[in-house]
Parts: C-alpha cells; sequence; structure tokens
C-alpha cells in the first residue's frame, strides 16, 4: 500500500528524530565518564532550557492551557526524567550492547500503548513486520555482544526507562493536536528545570568528588541535552502526528544501527558486514510496517 504526500514526510521526520536519538547510548557513555548518572539525568533539561525558553518566548507561547497541564506532567515525567535516569542508571551497572537487548522492545511497546490508547486496528501484517524486525534487533544486539554484561538490575532499569519512554511518545503525539511538536517538547523542558535544577545542585555536591573533569563528558552531556532531550524532539513527534504513533515509531527500529555508527566515531566500536545484513533485514521490515498504514 502506497503512502500520502503526509506520511512521507512523516517517515522523513521520524527517520531525522531518529537520527538525532541514536547518539544518545554513546553520548551517556561519554558523559558517564565525568559525571554521576543522576547528574546527567537532572542536567538534560537544563541544557535543553537555554534554547526553550528563548524560542517559546519568540513564539509568544508561554501560556498552557489548563487542560493541558495534567498529560504534559506526564510526559514530563517519561521523558525528562524516567528514560534519563533510569537508563543512565542501567549503564552504569550494565554494558551499552546488553541495555540495547532490552530497548530494543520499545518501538513494539509504543505500538501497543498506541494502539490501547486510540483503539485504532493496524492489521495482522504490521504486528508480524514490527515482531519480526524486533527480534533481528534482539539477535542483532546479542551478537554485539549483548548477552554480556548481565544484571538484573539493569535490565529492570531498562525495561522502567522504556515504558516511560514509549509513554513519553504516545501522550506527547496527542498532544500535537493542540500545538506544534516542538512546543510540546518544549513545555516538557520548561516543566522540567524547577526538579532539575535541584536534583543536579545536590546530586553534584554530593557526587563532583567522585568523578574528574574530562572534555568528552561535557561533550557528551552536551550532546544529550540538546539533541537527544530537546532538538529530536522536533522532527520525532512531526514524524509520529503525520504517519501515526504506531507507524511512525517503527522507524526507531533503525535506532540502533545508526548508534553503531555514532558508537564507531565517539567509542572506535568497528561495524563489520554482519552490521550491514543485520541493517538491511531492519529496513525491510520498518518499511513493511509502514507501508501497512492505509489497511487493516
Amino acid at each position: 500500500m502506497t503512502l500520502t504526500q503526509i506520511q512521507k514526510s512523516g517517515l522523513a521526520y521520524a527517520f531525522f528524530g531518529v537520527f538525532l536519538f541514536s547518539a544518545s547510548l554513546p553520548l551517556t557513555k561519554l558523559a558517564l565518564q565525568g559525571y554521576d548518572p543522576l547528574f546527567t539525568a537532572f542536567a538534560r533539561p537544563l541544557i535543553a532550557g537555554t534554547l526553550a525558553i528563548p524560542l517559546m518566548a519568540r513564539a509568544g507561547a508561554l501560556s498552557l492551557p489548563r487542560a493541558l497541564w495534567r498529560p504534559m506532567i506526564f510526559v514530563t515525567i517519561g521523558g525528562a526524567f524516567s528514560w534519563p535516569i533510569f537508563i543512565a542508571l542501567a549503564l552504569q551497572r550494565s554494558t551499552s550492547a546488553h541495555v540495547a537487548v532490552i530497548a530494543a522492545v520499545m518501538p513494539l511497546v509504543t505500538a501497543i500503548m498506541s494502539v490501547i490508547k486510540t483503539k485504532r486496528k493496524v492489521g495482522t501484517q504490521f504486528w508480524i513486520a514490527s515482531s519480526l524486525g524486533t527480534l533481528l534487533l534482539i539477535l542483532f544486539a546479542l551478537s554485539r555482544g549483548g548477552a554480556k554484561g548481565e544484571n538484573g538490575v539493569a535490565d529492570l532499569l531498562t525495561l522502567a526507562a522504556v515504558l516511560g519512554s514509549s509513554f513519553c511518545y504516545v501522550e506527547g503525539a496527542s498532544l500535537t493536536k493542540h500545538m506544534p511538536g516542538w512546543q510540546v517538547i518544549s513545555w516538557v523542558v520548561i516543566i522540567a528545570i524547577p526538579i532539575s535544577i535541584v536534583g543536579a545542585l545536590l546530586t553534584f555536591k554530593h557526587t563532583e568528588h567522585l568523578y574528574q573533569f574530562h572534555w568528552n563528558a561535557l561533550l557528551g552531556l552536551l550532546g544529550i541535552g540538546f539533541s537527544s532531550m530537546y532538538l529530536g524532539f522536533f522532527a520525532w513527534y512531526r514524524g509520529l502526528k503525520d504517519l501515526g504513533v504506531a507507524h511512525g515509531s517503527q522507524v526507531q527500529q533503525m535506532q540502533a544501527i545508526m548508534t553503531l555508527g555514532w558508537s564507531a566515531l565517539f567509542l572506535h566500536e568497528r561495524i563489520t558486514l554482519e552490521t550491514v545484513l543485520s541493517a538491511c533485514g531492519i529496513i525491510i521490515c520498518v518499511l513493511w510496517a509502514i507501508t501497512t498504514a492505509n489497511s487493516v
């Protein structure tokens, strides 16, 4: 089934959002070389806020309707605190490859949450394509050493991060009916700032003596603040709105492959023929799932 022009545009936006998100794990790994996991989590909204507040002020959008405060707070809990805190704590206890095995279920979890919320039928082919893509992702992560670094606490933390992030995607996308996606993530950042200031100050005060300053760590921290926490959502929420949350979320299956590219750049990991073949299989599953968008 062919996609409409709006859906094609949504696919492009979703792809670009995932491209920016894909640097999150390696950048977080870099940040953890010089900062406590909790500090990196609380610092993300503060860094993003240096862009969000001026942009929202310029747009005259610093007033949120009362009816939207509750869903926006829920999105803030999932996007600004749940994923950053839980994933940083998981990476402290395990390898990025093993965390990727657990996180591979996120596109499927997002699709399930979306179907439950919207009650929209997506068809058998979609579930087959999504499940097959998830399986390929898990096998790919295992082949990259994902079986190593097994840690029960890290697995639970990663699952909590996945649930929080998936919820953030679904609820955040629903808010784009009321405002542009960039304003949704801007409000998430702004609402998170008061708690983040307190959390960052307390965490830094109690952990600063345990770490040494590294420029790479600062680069990683700024990267997850500007890109993963903020700019990536500009494109991501637009993509989910135009393509539909269930189908748009499947683009995120390609994140693990893109992450390897960033890992090769920042962490000097090697890309093999196996990686390329896995990428081809995952891309086929993603396109298969997306092309079912107009069928039931």
